[in-house]
């Protein structure tokens, strides 16, 4: 039912593109994709920049840091020649892109908040509410990426020092059938436990350390519907991202260099690879990171019942959001400005826990 100062769950959903109330898999889902199609420009400019880095941070290592082998396979017939590189690549470019993902999360979770609970939204809204946690921000992608890379490496390394010892093949062999189950698991189980870490970092001003503990108490009991949630947006990010966005330029590989060498050719082949990269992962990134930024916002409601709790303790969106200056420009640029940042610190305000830091200037106590 509506409640309290025009907070309403269903009313505006379709204005909203999410419902203010726990959400259902399929609302997330469809709820990143209507922040895709209502924010082009904020979701996608900040893709575009993520990916490109990305990409060509991967190509470049293809070119000159894999070895000359690996110079020949971004050519379609000889891109099965050196497995090894190739794999190398791949496993390269999947980390930078999961953690680019993260990143575009943090970025992404105040627009996606603020269309929760219909606050308006500026341009630039995304760089303002996040810049001052921008540090803390990366470092907290780096610490959940990181965090599930060890778990995956530790119970493998028996198997890697075995191989270079040249030790006997059963004992190899054992060690990789035990080592490589229990790595990826405990990669997967770590990963989706903190990976709630990147928003909050944002939307709650925590700490790394603050927002990887935030994390594990959203996650608590859970877990697997994060589980089900991200593997459904994986699915989705893998058929897109791997397959139907970047169909037409690997034709454009095939039929133009399919039977070209030298370095001109495998430099033309490279930049359309590349190209294809960036416009695939530009378009699947922010579906992904959309879809961690709900899933924090839905563990907030059922969790600590967030939602109700702006209710009860009367904390009124239309009030913050028809602030002096939210926007409408009246009053002069240094109003309006410090306006504004009362206005952001406002909507951050919803999201903290514990005791709210006193606002310089009004006499509190910090």
């Amino acid at each position: 039912m509506p409640g309290p100062d025009g907070w309403d769950d269903d009313a505006d959903v379709d204005a909203q593109g999410v419902p203010f109330r726990p959400m259902s898999i399929s609302e997330m889902l469809d709820g990143a994709i209507a922040g895709i199609r209502r924010r082009p420009r904020t979701s996608l400019g900040l893709s575009v920049g993520i990916s490109t880095v990305i990409q060509v941070a991967s190509s470049v290592a293809a070119y000159f840091f894999i070895g000359d082998e690996a110079r020949g396979e971004v050519t379609p017939d000889v891109l099965m020649e050196s497995l090894g590189a190739q794999l190398t690549l791949t496993v390269m470019g999947l980390v930078l892109s999961a953690y680019g993902i993260l990143l575009l999360s943090g970025l992404l979770a105040p627009i996606h908040g603020r269309e929760l609970v219909g606050m308006p939204i500026a341009p630039r809204q995304a760089w303002r509410d996040a810049r001052p946690r921008l540090g803390r921000l990366a470092a907290t992608a780096a610490a959940v990426m990181g965090i599930s890379l060890l778990a995956l490496v530790l119970p493998i390394l028996p198997f890697a020092l075995l191989i270079a010892a040249d030790a006997h093949p059963g004992l190899s062999v054992l060690a990789g059938i035990l080592g490589f189950p229990i790595g990826i698991g405990l990669m997967v189980w770590l990963y989706l436990l903190f990976v709630l870490a990147v928003p909050a970092v944002v939307l709650e001003r925590q700490t790394v350390r603050g927002a990887l503990r935030r994390a594990v108490t959203l996650s608590k009991g859970r877990w697997f519907r994060t589980f089900g949630t991200l593997l459904l947006a994986l699915l989705v990010t893998v058929f897109m991202g791997f397959f139907a966005l970047r169909i037409p330029f690997l034709f454009v590989q095939l039929i133009v260099f399919g039977d070209s060498s030298g370095s001109d050719s495998t430099m033309a082949a490279l930049a359309v690879d590349t190209l294809g990269r960036i416009v695939s992962w530009s378009v699947v990134l922010p579906f992904d990171a959309g879809v961690i930024a709900l899933l924090y916002m839905d563990r907030r409601m059922r969790r600590e019942g967030f939602d109700l709790e702006l209710r009860t303790r009367g904390r009124s969106v239309t009030a913050i959001s028809s602030a002096p200056g939210n926007g409408t420009g009246n009053g002069a640029e240094n109003g309006a400005g410090n306006d504004q940042d009362g206005q952001e610190e406002g909507f951050i305000g919803l999201w903290r826990t514990g005791p709210q830091p006193a606002r310089p200037g009004t006499g509190a106590n910090p």
